[in-house]
């Protein structure tokens, strides 16, 4: 009897343990947006068999930002890794990272440019547009495939909108959404960003 008692007393103590670490930790998730920053959820199905579906902060989900559209704007072409790849040897194309210089520096895709998206809409000269006035005659851009740091990134569409604003043609950008995230999670090459 007493070994049933302290076997007993064994599993209480490990259950509650359980109990306090999931409590502990589900209060130190951070849970990203989904469609929004303030949509932390998403509800599949209805009643007792609704399912909800989180993003946490993990290794490998490690950008926050909510979901991007696959095509940010009408006319963008989407674009995979198969279409990055062969990009990098197009003569008539230019690789945009759109992320902050810091980023780029650190880590990005071979043969990229950096011109963050913050300052795109200033530096389209160096994508085939001319300045003339207040506008500009983008009648000789180049291809641009523009990326940040993933689906859930929203700089490289933000960037791509404000080049449109500006003249720039739209079937003339390509967006790959997978961006760093994507490109490191596949294990494909890297270099550091150089000026």
């Amino acid at each position: 009897m007493q070994i049933i008692k302290q076997a007993l007393f064994i599993s209480l103590l490990f259950l509650s343990s359980v109990v306090l670490n999931a409590e502990s930790d589900s209060q130190n998730t951070e849970y990203l947006g989904l469609f929004t920053p303030e949509q932390t959820s998403f509800i599949v199905g209805s009643g007792v068999n609704a399912i909800e579906i989180k993003r946490t902060m993990t290794s490998c989900a490690k950008n926050k930002g909510f979901f991007q559209p696959f095509i940010p704007a009408k006319g963008i072409n989407p674009v995979t890794e198969a279409e990055m790849l062969n990009a990098l040897n197009d003569k008539e194309a230019v690789i945009v990272d759109m992320r902050m210089e810091n980023w780029y520096e650190n880590e990005t895709i071979p043969t990229a440019i950096n011109i963050p998206y913050s300052e795109i809409e200033v530096r389209l000269d160096e994508l085939g547009c001319k300045q003339e006035g207040d506008n500009w005659d983008c009648s000789k851009a180049i291809k641009v495939y523009g990326f940040c740091n993933g689906p859930v990134c929203a700089q490289s569409p933000v960037g791509m909108k404000a080049m449109i604003r500006n003249g720039f043609p739209a079937e003339k950008i390509y967006y790959y959404r997978g961006g760093m995230l994507d490109w490191t999670a596949l294990g494909l090459t890297t270099i550091k960003g150089e000026f």
